[in-house]
């Protein structure tokens, strides 16, 4: 076990069993269960051998948790098997003989008693319950830990890692970041406006923001008034043809305040070089609200991680689908579709409107911004794209994540939902994107880790006031950059090794100036008129927060024949979308250019790397995307050396020594996590690859067990399924 900065041990108990077989303790690993200030540590007595290609954690082991990671601590009664959720000031009148953690990355790890002395078995789980509950932002282990990361690196700043790693990405909190993202889309029509220097304006906006030129600071200072919490037009991103992507608060008073929108509404006219009309896009009354979303995400959560595989496997794809979980990701992905037929095939400005304007806005705009430009789709450009969209358009991370555990009723998963809406597109175009669905994932985790300032605030306002008094506390100088004593979680090096954040870079990424592929040559790219348009025909308002109108009809399964079927002739009484839509679908997919998902139910399915990761149950050996992913990574990787050694030889001499080449990479760099085999070497694939692949299973509890039944034999055949026919089918 290993300590990082500034933690200390708060209590432990020895002779602890982790379970990991439900029907017999024959798997179960024996030793010390810990708990400090920052997690809580399992340490065998007999540590199993580690995996040499699995993904390890820096700062956390693997049988470690972030306190912050933890929803719920259980303890059960010894003798009667009661059940109790314990919180930062319950208590516990009898002595537990098991504790159950559940965790907000979906793990399920129990812990028994047997050999335990009682009290130090009370005390770690009252310890537990205790440290994962903070009474104040502050107390968050994050920010002990980087004060001292800080000035131990100011004391040894040659042999300490640089705390901001050098980090390239913008964090659009100075009018710089602005202006290059408004050169970089072509608004010339837009400029940078500091009215809201010091949040005089609105506590939620970041200090500076992109408004129409034709408006000047005070007119923008007076609108802003009539706007819930000053939230006035925020400008996103702007298309080559003039329009642009905006999004904006409600009024406080609709009724009596039209006049500001009126004239926020001229403003964004006059800023397209035609002057075309502005649609608003009312995403409350099109589209589920948090509390939907999180009710789906529950559901979905315990059919996946809670429920026995026995008693449900028969109708567990119906279940899921019941849960809605599937349905709001289709939802969102059709939304952001329509915003982008308007933006690109009608030519004209789409603002969106959000009561608030800090959690649905955030999902449709970060995924049309997706959809349009494909400098999101790159891995520095994706994380620009959340730190612009979320972080410093003031989406609340601390209450939607509820880190300090006191707003159940404000928890929503905004975030998971639009990681895994990225995820999907990912599925279907996966030469589009340079991030992989393992980089996704990682992603997610670093929510539950309170070392990062990107998911710790609800705001930047409330960033830079709690960083600065964070630093006056640890004489941190007023005038240092908050990046650099505090850092967002883009640098990456301080989670993982050199070589293991290889594993967010997607082998089958097609950059830059690369050709289009054709529908034929790769099954993803091939769509059908029918498989999107057909959905568009459902009016965006058949859903007002997530409940469907009755004559709404999703396609199921069954029809998939009819969905397969190309069909690209016009459509008798196609309006205008549709004939978009379909024009888009009959032509080849440019990688760098525009991409639309296909939204049906059959297109649209689990996340199951998120969702079923841990569930030994249904991890697979050999099997999964994980094995095309190794066989990828290993032809490109040859590619690359060769196209290496092809460089060296470039500048040979006429006596045929060659000469290197100053552009070529260094023999021990490579981009891929899997080398290519050398001639002699076997090509069988690592014995680490299974469905779960870059995670393990490995000590997370078993629910039951499933010989003999249904999903097991389904599973223990879905080998070559998973490994196979995954080439030839919706994933590659």
């Amino acid at each position: 076990m290993w300590f990082s900065s500034g933690e200390i041990i708060v209590n432990e108990a020895n002779f602890v069993r982790k379970c990991i077989s439900p029907d017999n303790g024959q798997d179960d690993l024996w030793g010390r269960l810990i708990c400090t200030n920052f997690k809580v540590s399992f340490i065998p007595q007999e540590p199993p051998p580690k995996q040499k290609a699995q993904l390890s954690h820096l700062l956390l082991g693997q049988h470690d948790i972030s306190l912050t990671c933890l929803e719920q601590v259980v303890t059960v009664n010894d003798t009667r098997g009661k059940r109790k959720v314990l919180g930062s000031n319950k208590k516990l009148k009898f002595n537990p003989a098991e504790l159950i953690l559940y965790c907000k990355d979906l793990r399920v790890i129990r812990f028994c008693f047997d050999e335990a002395g009682p009290e130090s078995a009370k005390k770690v789980c009252l310890a537990i319950a205790h440290y994962s509950h903070p009474a104040d932002l502050h107390l968050l282990f994050g920010f002990e830990y980087q004060g001292l990361r800080y000035h131990e690196y100011k004391a040894n700043p040659v042999n300490g890692s640089d705390p901001k790693g050098g980090t390239q990405i913008p964090f659009f909190d100075r009018p710089s970041d602005w202006d290059r993202e408004i050169k970089r889309t072509g608004a010339s029509e837009w400029r940078v406006c500091s009215i809201n220097e010091e949040y005089v304006i609105s506590h939620s906006l970041p200090e500076y923001i992109v408004v129409p030129v034709s408006l000047t600071d005070q007119e923008v200072k007076q609108y802003s008034t009539s706007f819930s919490d000053g939230r006035v037009a925020l400008w996103c991103w702007n298309h080559r043809n003039g329009s642009a992507l905006v999004r904006m608060a409600g009024l406080k008073d609709p009724l009596a305040q039209k006049k500001p929108v009126e004239k926020i509404l001229t403003a964004i006219t006059k800023s397209h070089r035609q002057r075309q009309e502005v649609i608003l896009s009312d995403l409350d009354k099109s589209l589920p609200n948090i509390q939907d979303i999180q009710s789906a995400f529950v559901k979905a959560r315990q059919i996946c991680t809670l429920d026995p595989f026995e008693e449900s496997e028969e109708r567990w794809l119906s279940a899921i689908e019941n849960s809605r979980w599937l349905e709001y990701i289709r939802m969102f992905l059709k939304h952001s579709a329509e915003v982008v037929y308007n933006l690109e095939g009608r030519n004209v400005s789409v603002v969106l409107l959000e009561e608030e304007d800090r959690d649905l806005n955030c999902v449709v705009s970060s995924l049309v911004q997706l959809m349009l430009d494909p400098h999101y789709r790159s891995l520095n450009g994706f994380q620009s794209l959340v730190q612009k969209e979320w972080v410093m358009a003031g989406h609340r991370f601390l209450d939607r994540c509820n880190h300090l555990k006191k707003n159940d009723n404000k928890e929503s998963p905004l975030f998971t939902l639009f990681l895994d809406c990225v995820w999907q597109m990912t599925n279907q175009y996966p030469a589009a994107f340079e991030f992989t669905e393992a980089y996704l994932t990682v992603l997610s985790d670093s929510m539950w880790i309170p070392l990062f300032s990107t998911f710790l605030f609800n705001s930047s306002k409330q960033c830079t006031d709690l960083l600065q008094e964070f630093a006056k506390n640890k004489a941190i100088p007023q005038d240092e950059n908050h990046a650099v004593f505090f850092p967002p979680v883009w640098n990456w090096s301080q989670q993982f090794s050199s070589r293991d954040q290889t594993l967010f870079n997607n082998p089958m990424y097609v950059g830059k100036g690369a050709a289009c592929v054709q529908n034929g040559e790769v099954k993803t790219f091939q769509r059908t008129k029918k498989a999107f348009s057909s959905t568009m025909r459902i009016p965006s308002t058949s859903h007002r927060n997530g409940v469907r109108a009755e004559e709404e009809h999703f396609h199921r399964r069954g029809s998939l024949v009819s969905e397969l079927k190309a069909d690209f002739s016009p459509v008798k009484d196609e309006s205008p979308s549709e004939r978009f839509f379909r024009d888009w679908f009959s032509r080849p997919a440019d990688q760098q250019g525009l991409l639309i998902p296909l939204v049906l139910p059959s297109h649209v399915v689990l996340w199951k790397l998120f969702f079923l990761r841990w569930v030994p149950e249904a991890c697979i050996p050999h099997g999964g995307p994980a094995t095309v992913y190794h066989k990828v990574s290993q032809l490109v990787d040859e590619i690359e050396t060769l196209q290496s050694k092809l460089r060296q030889y470039k500048g040979a001499s006429p006596r045929g020594t060659p000469v290197p080449s100053s552009s070529g990479p260094p023999k021990d760099q490579t981009r891929m996590y899997f080398k290519a085999t050398s001639p002699g070497d076997s090509p069988t694939s690592p014995d680490i690859l299974n469905s779960s692949f870059p995670f393990s299973p490995v000590g997370n509890l078993c629910r039951r067990s499933v010989q003999g039944t249904p999903i097991s034999k389904f599973l223990n055949g879905a080998k070559t399924w998973l490994s196979t026919e995954t080439l030839s089918n919706d994933t590659f």
